[in-house]
């Protein structure tokens, strides 16, 4: 089967032109202008944006907090309605089982008959044994080329002592395997919920308070020291703040090898949303906590320079009725994360490339580019090019909609985002050349995503180079 897309204006992370795309089966097979082709579908893209599928690398279709389990991969069908065609999947370690063995029996049971998007995977550590750090050399042969631990969440399986965190970057450093990291302070938070829930303030807006954001400093400064110590590259995941970000902006300046990202909520949103009445506040309860306006901006310019290299959904989707209000007398109950994987590139285009804030070409740098790069599926995903694997958006700049969760594939019962403007939106997506999305109404199938092995050594270890060869010189 072969497609030429005709007369749309391509949008890579370096460059804009008209031109026609050739697909077949599931490549790119030839760009230019005016292709003189043979095409079994010819489709006109006049007036509409031609941008490759979307990387989201950071969203949760397996979270457990507390009990409470977030909606699956049979809800991946709103990654792709709203532009994002692979998705990057946070899986954590199974009490007694090996990181790789966790993610693998979770593919066969979970994933791989019901995604409706192509997919990797991280692992979290759980069990953060000498087998774990003995097992971390193995995972890139099994294209698992990342490992995230929390700093955060003292007391739930999945926090990890500076012990860990250390042996991590030393085992992972050698093979080319990026660490990921939540940076806060999970003692500090501790003690300030626990007077916080001692004094009776229990409501939502109290999670923001009990994570302030210099919990969020001292950890990301503390995890970029041990990351010099082990002499490893080192990710920080969903930056919150000015200072936050200003930490990894100066230290990479310095010649440490540290890289971060945001996500949408904390360019849209801030700390207020937790103070909204009827327990509503609750919708917004996200790790780290929403911040302040003045960090919105912050963030904006962040991502426009380069600071911050990509912007993620952190996408997690509990229900509000029965799921959040699991915390209504206690706010350290209510479990962390919201829903947004569908409203990735809508937000992006609508109040960053429609403000000036960004361009489209920075707007397809962070949202598939970078993301493709820091998690080693550069080679096929994340750009317009030929050879590249055929995940491609048309988006249609003119409509104006109004985001309602009435209209989402989210599965869950409430939108972070509902009520704000949409400009634009997504017309068609394809998969590996498979037509998945038409006029934004979802046609592909259950189960047609696939696995996509990671390589090692990804965007991290450039900075990682560098360090090294400024050491030599120093």
């Amino acid at each position: 089967m072969s497609i030429l897309l005709k007369n749309g204006t391509i949008v890579t992370s370096t460059d804009e032109y008209v031109g026609d795309i050739l697909i077949e089966d599931e490549k790119i097979a030839a760009i230019g202008k005016n292709l003189l082709l043979e095409a079994d579908q010819v489709i006109d893209v006049s007036g509409k944006y031609v941008l490759p599928g979307g990387v989201d690398q950071h969203v949760h279709y397996s979270f457990d907090y507390k009990g409470a389990r977030v909606q699956g991969f049979d809800t991946s069908n709103a990654a792709i309605v709203g532009g994002t065609t692979t998705v990057i999947e946070f899986v954590n370690q199974a009490p007694g089982k090996g990181i790789a063995e966790t993610i693998f029996e979770y593919e066969e049971n979970e994933v791989k008959d019901v995604a409706m998007v192509d997919y990797s995977f991280h692992g979290i550590v759980c069990e953060p044994s000498d087998e774990l750090f003995k097992e971390i050399p193995s995972l890139v042969d099994k294209g698992l080329p990342t490992l995230k631990l929390f700093m955060a969440y003292k007391g739930l399986p999945f926090h990890s002592d500076d012990e860990a965190i250390f042996k991590a970057l030393k085992a992972a450093k050698d093979v080319g395997v990026t660490v990921m990291i939540h940076a806060e302070n999970a003692d500090v938070i501790d003690i300030l919920q626990q007077e916080y829930i001692a004094k009776g303030l229990t409501d939502p807006y109290y999670h923001a308070l009990s994570r302030p954001t210099l919990v969020e400093v001292e950890a990301t400064q503390r995890v970029i020291h041990l990351a010099n110590l082990a002499g490893a590259p080192v990710y920080i995941v969903h930056v919150t703040a000015k200072e936050v970000m200003e930490v990894i902006r100066d230290a990479y300046i310095k010649g440490t090898p540290v890289y971060g990202e945001t996500c949408t909520h904390y360019l849209m949103l801030d700390k207020e949303d937790l103070a909204r009445p009827n327990f509503e506040g609750a919708k917004y309860v996200c790790s780290p906590a929403l911040r302040e306006e003045e960090d919105r901006e912050a963030l904006w310019n962040a991502v426009n320079k380069g600071w911050l290299n990509a912007v993620s959904s952190d996408h997690c989707g509990f229900n509000w009725e029965k799921q959040k209000t699991m915390g209504i007398d206690d706010f350290t109950n209510i479990p962390n994360g919201s829903p947004g994987v569908e409203n990735r590139l809508g937000i992006l285009w609508t109040y960053g490339v429609n403000t000036g804030k960004i361009s489209r070409q920075r707007l397809v740098d962070l949202y598939a580019t970078t993301p493709a790069k820091i998690n080693g599926i550069a080679h096929r995903k994340g750009h317009i090019g030929v050879g590249f694997d055929a995940d491609i958006v048309v988006y249609d700049p003119t409509p104006v909609s109004i985001i309602s969760n009435e209209t989402s594939l989210q599965g869950v019962d409430f939108n972070i985002y509902e009520g704000l403007k949409q400009e634009g939106k997504v017309d068609k997506v394809f998969l590996r050349g498979q037509l998945a999305v038409e006029d934004g109404k979802y046609v592909g199938r259950l189960g047609q995503g696939t696995f996509i092995p990671g390589k090692p050594y990804g965007l991290c270890y450039e900075g990682f180079e560098k360090k090294e060869e400024l050491e030599s010189v120093l």
